[in-house]
C-alpha cells in the first residue's frame, strides 16, 4: 500500500468513526427524550360516605308439627292470622306483606329418618315484609315478643335485611370526589419531584363497595352503611 493510499484510508476511517460517534449521541439523546416523554405517576383516589338503607326485608317463618296433617295445617293457619293482624297493627299496608315459602314435611316419607320421630308432619309458612319504611321495621323487630305471647314461635329467625338501593344517586359525586383525591396526590408527587403535572394518561374506576358502618356482624343487618369507591389514575409528568 502506497503512502497516499494509506492516508486516504485513514481519513475515511476517521470520518466513519466521527459519524458513528455522532450517531451514538443522537440515539442516546432520543432514548433520553423517550424516557422523559414516558414519565408518569399512578395514584389512587378514594371517596367514602355514610348512607342509610332505604329498603328493609323482614322474613317471619313459623311452623307446627303433629301426626294429624289437617290439625297441623289449621295450627299454621291460625298463626298466619295472628301474624297478619300483628303486622296490620304495626302499620304495614297489604302491599308490603307477601306470603313466602310454604313447606310440608312427612317424616315417614323421608329416606333417612331419625331414630325417634315425635311427630309425623311438619308444616311451615313464611311471611315476608318488604318496605321502604326502615324505621318501622326496626320498631317491629323490637316488639316481636308479642307474637310469642300469642303462641307464634318463629323458626330460623335471623332478623331483617337492610338494603341501600340508591347507589346511582351518589355515584357521580363520589367519582368526582375520588378523582379530585387522586389529582391532589399526583400534584403533591409532582411538586416533591420538581416536575410539572401533565394530563391524564389512563383512568380506572374501581367497583363500588357497600359495607356495614360498623365492623360487627353482617352488612345486611346494619341500617347504616359505608359506600366506598377507589379510582386509579395515571398522570403524565412533563
Amino acid at each position: 500500500m502506497t503512502q497516499s493510499t494509506f492516508v486516504t484510508a485513514l481519513a475515511a476511517a476517521g470520518i466513519l468513526a466521527v459519524g458513528v460517534a455522532a450517531g451514538g449521541v443522537f440515539i442516546g439523546k432520543g432514548v433520553e427524550n423517550a424516557r422523559v416523554g414516558d414519565r408518569s405517576v399512578t395514584v389512587r383516589g378514594v371517596s367514602e360516605r355514610q348512607v342509610k338503607a332505604d329498603l328493609a326485608v323482614l322474613p317471619l317463618k313459623f311452623a307446627a308439627a303433629g301426626d294429624d296433617l289437617a290439625a297441623v295445617q289449621a295450627e299454621v293457619g291460625a298463626s298466619l292470622g295472628v301474624v297478619g293482624r300483628y303486622l296490620a297493627q304495626q302499620g304495614y299496608a297489604k302491599s308490603e306483606i307477601d306470603l313466602g315459602r310454604f313447606e310440608v314435611t312427612d317424616q315417614y316419607a323421608r329416606e333417612y329418618q331419625a331414630s325417634e320421630i315425635r311427630a309425623r308432619y311438619r308444616v311451615a309458612q313464611t311471611v315476608i315484609v318488604r318496605t321502604t319504611n326502615v324505621d318501622r321495621v326496626q320498631a317491629t323487630t323490637r316488639s316481636l315478643d308479642a307474637l310469642v305471647r300469642q303462641g307464634v314461635v318463629l323458626q330460623d329467625y335471623n332478623g331483617p335485611s337492610y338494603i341501600f338501593t340508591k347507589l346511582n344517586d351518589v355515584r357521580p359525586k363520589m367519582i368526582a370526589e375520588a378523582t379530585a383525591s387522586a389529582r391532589t396526590g399526583a400534584q403533591q408527587f409532582a411538586k416533591d419531584s420538581g416536575t410539572p403535572l401533565g394530563g391524564i394518561a389512563s383512568a380506572t374506576q374501581g367497583s363500588f363497595e357497600i359495607l356495614g358502618r360498623d365492623d360487627v356482624g353482617e352488612e345486611s343487618s346494619q341500617v347504616f352503611k359505608r359506600v366506598r369507591v377507589v379510582t386509579t389514575i395515571t398522570y403524565r409528568l412533563r
